[in-house]
Order: C-alpha cells, then sequence, then structure tokens
C-alpha cells in the first residue's frame, strides 16, 4: 500500500518535508491589481506586503484549481498509489473541500479520504506531517484516518488581527460587519469554530489585553502532549513578543513562523495567530 498526501499552498509545512516524495500540492491563486499570483512561483512574501499596501483594492484568492486536482489523481493511479489523503484549508472559509468530495468516486482505484481540517496553516502541515510519519511506520490506513480525526477535533487557533476589513469584505468572517463600527474600542479576538469558520471570539479593549487573554488560553491544553504555534502577517518581532510572554507561563516549546500570502491577504498585516494541535 502507497499513500500520496495532497494539500494546498494555504499550509505551512515543516522544512524537511517540502520535498517529500509522497507529498503534493495545489496552487491557490491571488489577484491583485489585474494580476494572478501564486507564492513562491512568481510572488514573494516580501513583494507581496509591499503590493498589498500599495494597492487601493484588497487582495482576492480562489480556490484551487478542481480540474488540477483530478489530473493529479489520474496520475496517482499510474504512479501506483493506491491510497491518497486530501488535507485542505478549512470547509468554513472556502467551497473547495466541498467541491472535492465529487471526485471521490472519479478514481475508483483509489482508497481516498478528504475530511475536513476545519483549519490551514501550521495546524493543517502538522496534519500533513503526521500522515506521512504514519504511513512510513506502517500504520494502516483507517488507524491514520482515526487519528487525523482526533488531532482535527483537538486542534484550536485564535487570531488577533490589526484591521477587520480583509476578513469582513471578503466573507471570510461571520457576521463581521457588525463589529466595524466598533474598531476603535473594541480588539476582537477570533476563532476557527467547530465547524470551522472564523467567528469572534471574544471582545477585548486593548491589543495588550488581548494578547494577554491569548496567553491565557495556551494555559489550558498545555497540561496535556500539546504542539504550540504562533504564526503572523509581517509581524515578527510582535510574534517573538508573544512567544516570550507565553514562557513566562510556562509555555517553552513554540514554533514562530510567518503566514503565506494566501492567509495574509484574508487577515492583513500584523496579525498574530495563536494554534495548537495534539500531539500524537
Amino acid at each position: 500500500m502507497t499513500l500520496a498526501v495532497i494539500t494546498d499552498s494555504s499550509v505551512n509545512l515543516p522544512e524537511d518535508l517540502k520535498n517529500h516524495e509522497h507529498l503534493y500540492s495545489l496552487d491557490i491563486p491571488i489577484f491583485l491589481d489585474g494580476e494572478t499570483y501564486v507564492e513562491g512561483k512568481n510572488l514573494e512574501q516580501a513583494v507581496f506586503y509591499e503590493k498589498m499596501a500599495a494597492s487601493k483594492e484588497l487582495p482576492k484568492t480562489s480556490q484551487p484549481s478542481l480540474a488540477d486536482f483530478d489530473e493529479l489523481l489520474s496520475d496517482f493511479e499510474e504512479k501506483g498509489y493506491d491510497q491518497v489523503i486530501g488535507l485542505f484549508l478549512s470547509s468554513g472559509i472556502s467551497g473547495f473541500w466541498q467541491n472535492s468530495q465529487f471526485l471521490k468516486d472519479e478514481h475508483p482505484n483509489l482508497t481516498m479520504a478528504i475530511p475536513d481540517t476545519k483549519i490551514t496553516a501550521a495546524p493543517m502541515g502538522a496534519m500533513v506531517r503526521n500522515c506521512l510519519d504514519w504511513s512510513q511506520d506502517g500504520v494502516e490506513f483507517h488507524e491514520i484516518l482515526s487519528r487525523l480525526t482526533q488531532q482535527i477535533d483537538g486542534t484550536r487557533a485564535y487570531i488577533l488581527v490589526d484591521d477587520l476589513n480583509h476578513l469582513v469584505k471578503g466573507g471570510r468572517l461571520s457576521n463581521g460587519s457588525a463589529l466595524l463600527g466598533n474598531l476603535l474600542s473594541i480588539k476582537p479576538i477570533l476563532e476557527f469554530d467547530q465547524e470551522g469558520k472564523i467567528v469572534v471570539f471574544e471582545k477585548v479593549r486593548t491589543e495588550k489585553k488581548a494578547l494577554k487573554r491569548l496567553a491565557e488560553l495556551a494555559q489550558e491544553p498545555v497540561a496535556q502532549d500539546t504542539e504550540f504555534m504562533i504564526l503572523h502577517t509581517n509581524a515578527q518581532a510582535k510574534a517573538e513578543q508573544f512567544q516570550e510572554q507565553l514562557a513566562t507561563i510556562g509555555v517553552t516549546d513554540v514554533s514562530v513562523a510567518p503566514l503565506c500570502a494566501v492567509i495574509a491577504t484574508h487577515l492583513g498585516e500584523g496579525a498574530v495567530v495563536l494554534a495548537y494541535t495534539p500531539k500524537f
């Protein structure tokens, strides 16, 4: 049995996985000032922020190509794969997961699962890593899916943004428009809810208090075997300060990484994310 794992370009992958022989990725295009970009191909992250700041309109993204996914699955059969797991950005912020379900019956020679990750970025990268590691260790397909379900159910992400406009105008924040008139008086903490949608978790008065609240949220799972991640959109200094803040409460094993341009399109510049996912 040979397993292939497919993800998309919203993921944060560990460096040692980026050229993994059994890992494949679908591009998510970014549209900005009439041009189409794919990060890592014709767009670098620093240039993206410069272009976004100079643009009169907010950038947009679209779904990965279903045709490319279908073609990839056809190639898998020729390459000798017989098992496939697709791990894509949450159905709550993209319609691709729902559309991808239609392809499962089109490739009867492949044992395929496309669970809803209900997340994206580094937590999704941890799911990708685990699936590849479990497969390499000889774990059966059904057991991989069982563990993956546990990981999805135990994964959380809390988001602090500088500007809600990106999420609201892009349609990624449920009921977010009601907050726009109050931006001067609140600093909302957002979260991915149980359906994978981005919703308001709490309303806090200042960024300092919001970061303190994020640190409190990290204490709940700290007693468990948990992998913590701090992610940001061109806010390295703020992310590192938050990492130091977590260290003072005993959360020391925390990675810090920039989010990709696809996610930055919807969060805007200056966002900080606290995410955690179960270790296995």
